[in-house]
């Protein structure tokens, strides 16, 4: 009876470290970032315009994930010399993978970023995506000391919206640390996109994930301001980062 109850207490330890280890290792699952390679095809077509187009250094540069790729942005600020290399799909991590063909070659005075959006809804924790940033920027820092660096936040979206306490958490500890850097901005389009209920409002496509017309319109309306007086701040430094339009306070 005594080996019987020892062999028992064996087994339920040894499931019970089973199912510690199956849990562990989905977690490592969750949180391991995708194959970045699956952009190749995408950044090919990045180097294959830049080879047959010139581009404008020191220009505002909107880099990040598919809500950056699908904004038009040289239509909202066509005062301003724009570059946009967003591309759909992407990770914090696979825009720092691909950071010299989607960043650096392209000398900007400004940047405007969105990632993290899909990262959360991969399985990712907080922090993870939190130090994913951190580092990405730290990197673009290094690089650009004197670049205005700004953040869009996660957007809360109707797809999306089972995951929007962690994005907003995520949201939340990276505006603390924007706080700690001169030139790094969070600039709160997530808010103005909650209704009265606190839910999105109808500013999504079909899939309620991308933004329609109403939505670019708002987020433009927020970010635009910042865009001009980066800008301003920088005209003295840099000839060429934008080339006004008339009527210049549109």
């Amino acid at each position: 009876m005594q080996r019987l109850t020892i062999l028992l207490s064996f087994f339920l330890l040894l499931l019970a470290f089973t199912m510690i280890s199956a849990q562990e290792i989905q977690e490592v699952q969750k949180v391991k970032p995708p194959d970045p390679l699956r952009f190749a095809n995408e950044i090919n077509a990045f180097k294959q315009w830049d080879k047959k187009n010139s581009f404008p250094e020191q220009a505002v540069l909107f880099v990040g994930s598919s809500s950056m790729r699908m904004w038009p942005t040289a239509d909202y600020f066509p005062e301003m010399d724009i570059i946009n290399r967003g591309f759909g799909g992407a990770h914090i991590t696979d825009v720092e993978y691909f950071y010299d063909d989607v960043l650096k070659k392209y000398n900007p005075a400004i940047i405007v970023f969105y990632a993290g959006d899909n990262d959360v809804a991969a399985g990712m924790d907080v922090d993870t995506v939190y130090n994913d940033f951190v580092r990405f920027y730290n990197r673009v820092e290094n690089d650009f000391p004197a670049v205005d660096f700004f953040y869009i936040p996660i957007k809360p979206s109707l797809n999306r919206w089972s995951f929007w306490d962690k994005m907003n958490q995520t949201n939340e500890k990276i505006a603390e640390f924007c706080r700690t850097k001169e030139n790094l901005e969070y600039i709160d389009t997530a808010t103005p996109m909650l209704g009265p209920d606190q839910k999105p409002m109808s500013l999504f496509i079909e899939d309620g994930l991308h933004l329609n017309k109403d939505g670019y319109d708002l987020w433009s309306s927020i970010v635009k301001p910042y865009l001009k007086e980066s800008i301003k701040d920088k005209l003295t430094n840099f000839k060429g980062l934008l080339h006004f339009a008339e009527p210049q306070n549109n």
